[in-house]
């Protein structure tokens, strides 16, 4: 049996069906019951339905991402669907790209697929002046925010201090004898600003002078940042070290430094695969995916069983040290 079997049974159009399925208010509590009845002698599919008629749960999570080809969301995006389906949880995945407008109309597609809560992976979700998207997806279900920070009721959010371990990468390499520390980034995120706001404390708790010029944005493409960095060290601009928003920037620095024959500190973050792939291996910042998922699916089960929960969970950063970077002891 489909849908259309279903209008014609209970006496009613497709779209009166539809919107029984969806929930909505705009049906009669007369026709709502005959279609439901009919629905239920049926044992109409999908099965997900089907149980969630009767559990009030259809054991569905929608997953919002906005690159799924990026190495960090990648793996964000396949360590928690492994995670729900150990749960006995499906899931619903949506690549948004970065446009606010679609971001909004994937999370509404999930609210309407009746997801029993919204994962959100990434800071860029977290818009500057209008979360009200979130906020009124908040009131339908939870929604858990994967490495970014939304303060709102019924959000739930759990993620890397990214600035303390930015900050601590300039102290370590301040204390290197390293002084002139080129910044590279790419998006101004929620993420990207917590980094960006790290380099600046770091400068500070050094007593390092902020230098507009060592702070740079660049593209988020290997060959254009190698071009960026080449172009700065043909314009005589001073810098001993290189930090990068993330690896795939700290690569194009490397090759940057391969093709003027220098070498200095690198430092990535997000030790993604690129890292190990790189040559020489790349020194970069572990912003901990392999906890941080696991958290929010703990969290997320916690409150889908009615739990206390904490509305924000911070995790600490890790260095891992290769070979671009590596602490060597005082003299």
């Amino acid at each position: 049996m489909n849908i259309y079997d279903i209008a014609e049974r209970s006496g009613v159009s497709i779209a009166t069906v539809s919107r029984v399925l969806n929930g909505s208010p705009n049906v009669s509590a007369v026709t709502r019951d005959k279609v439901m009845e009919i629905i239920r002698a049926e044992e109409y599919t999908p099965n997900a339905f089907a149980r969630g008629l009767n559990l009030n749960t259809m054991k569905i999570i929608g997953i919002l991402c906005t690159d799924i080809s990026d190495t960090f969301y990648a793996k964000a995006v396949s360590l928690v669907e492994g995670l729900l389906r150990q749960q006995g949880f499906d899931a619903l995945l949506c690549c948004t790209g970065n446009d606010l407008e679609n971001k909004k109309k994937y999370l509404e597609l999930l609210l309407a697929k009746r997801v029993d809560a919204v994962i959100l992976i990434g800071s860029a979700f977290k818009e500057n002046v209008d979360n009200s998207h979130i906020e009124n997806a908040a009131k339908q279900v939870p929604v858990i925010i994967i490495n970014g920070l939304v303060e709102l009721p019924n959000t739930y959010c759990v993620y890397c201090d990214e600035e303390a371990a930015v900050s601590d990468n300039v102290f370590l390499l301040q204390k290197q004898g390293y002084t002139n520390i080129l910044y590279l980034y790419d998006t101004l995120t929620y993420s990207g600003c917590s980094k960006i706001n790290g380099y600046k404390a770091g400068l500070r708790r050094c007593n390092l002078p902020f230098q507009e010029n060592l702070m740079v944005q660049v593209p988020k493409s290997i060959a254009e940042v190698k071009d960026c960095v080449v172009d700065l060290m043909e314009r005589k601009i001073k810098f001993d070290a290189i930090m990068t928003s993330e690896d795939l920037l700290a690569v194009g620095a490397l090759k940057a430094l391969e093709e003027k024959k220098q070498t200095m500190p690198v430092i990535g973050f997000n030790n993604s695969i690129l890292a190990q792939c790189s040559s020489p291996a790349l020194t970069t910042v572990d912003n901990m995916l392999d906890t941080l998922c696991p958290a929010a699916i703990n969290m997320l089960t916690g409150i889908l069983a009615k739990k206390s929960v904490p509305q924000k969970m911070v995790i600490s950063a890790k260095l891992v040290q290769q070979d671009t970077f590596q602490i060597t002891k005082e003299s």
